[in-house]
This record gives structure tokens, C-alpha cells and sequence, in this order.
């Protein structure tokens, strides 16, 4: 397969064509903080899923964490919005009492169909989506 993703011309744009999967967890009852603020970074698709940390309250108090009930937070981005995004949360998990959390992306290597990349990018210029019509 061939390393380097060409250009795609999509619309009035042009995209580099990669995408990534943000994955962040955090304590649960701020998960829909930092929803609503990975989706100022063109996310449009997430997924919040509720989730249980396996720690101990020892480890818990060895790193700074509160409880074990969380939230994992999945959503795709492209990858020219990943280290404005990235540097966000990590601002955010810094500064917001019972805030902390962890943050990483992961590369996606493809998609299906271009609608479907147009969406995931948020790169729907020029497309046009069925209509009715007299």
C-alpha cells in the first residue's frame, strides 16, 4: 500500500486526506464539557460511552485522579485540527477542577465512500445530498 495519502479535491476544497480518532476519557460528570468542546474543532461525529477504571484508591491518589467512573469520548478529526485540539483538552485537564483526563489520537488509514469521508473531514462543499424535485 502506498505510505503517502494523495490530495483529494472535494468541493470548493482540498483536504490531505487524513483523518484520526480522538480518544479522551475523563470523570464522567464532565463529559459533556469536553464534548461540546472537542466539537470546536470540526468533530462531527463522537461517541460517549460510559465506562469504570479498574484502579485501586491507592493508584487512584498516586496519580491525582478522582474516583473511577468515566466517560470515553471517540470522535474523528482531521489531522490539521489534531494538535489545536490536543493542546485544548490538555489545557482544560490542567486548569478545570475535577477536569483531569487523557487524551491521544489514533491515524485512520480509510474509509468507505467519499459522502462518508466528506462528513468525517466536515468537507461537504459541493456535494449534494437527494432532494425531492418537481
Amino acid at each position: 500500500m502506498n505510505k503517502e495519502i494523495s490530495k483529494i479535491k472535494l468541493g470548493n476544497e482540498t483536504s490531505s486526506g487524513r483523518l484520526k480518532l480522538l480518544c479522551v476519557i475523563v470523570n464522567r460528570e464532565k463529559a459533556e464539557f469536553y464534548i461540546d468542546l472537542v466539537s470546536g474543532f470540526e468533530v462531527n461525529l463522537q461517541a460517549a460511552m460510559l465506562a469504570r477504571g479498574t484502579a485501586n484508591t491507592e493508584m487512584l491518589n498516586l496519580l491525582g485522579l478522582d474516583g473511577n467512573e468515566k466517560a470515553v469520548i471517540l470522535g474523528v478529526i482531521r489531522e490539521d485540527r489534531t494538535e489545536a485540539a490536543l493542546d485544548a483538552l490538555k489545557s482544560k485537564f490542567e486548569t478545570i477542577k475535577n477536569g483531569k483526563g487523557i487524551a491521544f489520537t489514533v491515524p485512520l488509514t480509510s474509509t468507505i465512500g467519499v459522502a462518508v469521508y466528506r462528513f468525517l473531514a466536515n468537507n461537504r462543499g459541493g456535494s449534494q445530498w437527494n432532494t425531492a424535485t418537481k
